[in-house]
């Protein structure tokens, strides 16, 4: 294929198109089998086993219990010929009581789909697909432990694409830490001999009125929110043990070290004033900053354009959330962009987009995300100029962050 002219890159997407459009029964049926049962992170074992077993019937080569994570895995597919490397990235863990809230049955399946409009075209293109497994997206993201590791390292383009009721471009996120302080104290009787007791529970309630004065001086997109996790047994005896959870976000990873700093001394000084003795630590992984490659996602978006979503009916995009991938951007360009599936303003994480993610119009707005990931690879396997803006904006990105 002579994918240096426009005539043969329209006939690659039309291909692209029509094996997608062929796979999609078995795309359909595996969203809703993956809504239907549920898993928490680092737990999807039903999931990562029918997504690894799909991309070994196309072709892949799989690598399962990628990094020691049972439910993770690595889905390869290259072409004798050279070319780039492109990761589509899955997630497939669900919330904790209301299940796959936040959509990630149609991300996995997006990506699957997209392998699946690429296979067939690969060994004319040259390059690699690659398919990422990344569990626990919600808590302790695997693509935390993969960045580190490298394995992204060589990827010219990372791409994944979010459920929504809207289309968004891909935008930024916040990083974000996980802390939690854990005060020990001493027990005694509240009424009875309160003066032997060291109250846990006080320096809890320190904590957070340090933390409510510290946010007047912080920047305008600093997030920090926590709870008391742990409280004390009865009211009649002085806690001896009291916890707090919080997360602490910003634009940026340097401002959230900063504040995370910052938010810990509120707890030390909380120790000091009650006399009770202080663990800290992380909860949950922490998430680098969204830093979102806009030659690529100018791509993805000129996909969606050129395939009848208006213009003007794509939004800018700006996660105030905090995501994995966002150590993935900090490695290789990606992007992470907002594909349509329900009609209504259903809130992520809520049991009315989890209704409307399991009917027979998301599974068409996974399908047609499935063809934008895929035709956005394909431009990158078959345009030179594009894959050169994008690995010089990364180049450049990656200087100013030195």
């Amino acid at each position: 294929m002579n994918t240096t002219t426009g005539e043969a890159r329209a006939e690659g997407k039309d291909r692209i198109r029509a094996a997608i459009d062929a796979y999609a029964p078995t795309l359909r049926d595996l969203a809703a089998y993956i809504g239907a049962h549920p898993e928490l992170g680092h737990r999807e074992v039903l999931a990562s086993a029918r997504l690894t077993e799909a991309l070994e019937a196309l072709g892949f080569a799989v690598s399962r219990g990628t990094l020691g994570l049972a439910t993770a895995f690595v889905a390869e597919y290259r072409s004798a010929k050279p070319g780039p490397t492109i990761g589509l990235l899955a997630e497939y863990d669900a919330l904790p009581d209301i299940g796959h809230a936040c959509g990630h049955h149609l991300i996995c399946t997006m990506a699957l789909g997209a392998a699946a409009g690429l296979r067939p075209l690969i060994d004319e293109l040259g390059g690699c697909i690659r398919v990422y497994g990344t569990p626990a997206e919600e808590t302790m993201g695997a693509k935390v432990d993969m960045a580190a590791a490298g394995l992204f390292d060589d990827v010219d383009a990372a791409l994944m694409a979010h459920p929504y009721y809207r289309f968004e471009r891909s935008g930024s996120s916040l990083a974000m830490d996980a802390l939690q302080f854990e005060f020990r104290g001493k027990a005694a009787h509240a009424a009875a001999n309160p003066q032997d007791g060291i109250n846990a529970l006080d320096a809890v309630i320190q904590l957070f009125n340090s933390v409510n004065a510290l946010r007047q001086q912080t920047k305008s997109d600093a997030r920090i929110h926590g709870i008391v996790s742990h409280g004390g047994q009865a009211p009649n005896i002085i806690p001896e043990y009291a916890a707090a959870q919080f997360y602490v976000r910003s634009a940026t990873r340097a401002y959230t070290d900063e504040l995370a700093r910052k938010v810990t001394a509120c707890a030390e000084a909380a120790a000091i004033a009650t006399g009770a003795a202080l663990t800290t630590s992380n909860y949950e992984y922490s998430y680098d900053e969204l830093r979102t490659n806009e030659a690529l996602s100018d791509a993805f978006t000129s996909n969606l354009v050129a395939s009848g979503i208006p213009a003007d009916q794509i939004a800018s995009g700006h996660d105030n959330g905090s995501l994995d991938l966002g150590n993935v951007s900090l490695r290789c360009p990606a992007v992470h962009a907002y594909v349509q599936v329900v009609d209504q303003p259903y809130t992520l994480h809520s049991v009315e987009f989890r209704d409307a993610a399991q009917t027979d119009r998301a599974y068409d707005g996974m399908v047609f995300g499935a063809k934008m990931l895929a035709l956005t690879a394909f431009d990158v396997f078959s345009d030179p100029a594009l894959l050169g803006r994008i690995r010089a904006e990364f180049r450049a990105t990656a200087a100013g962050r030195a």
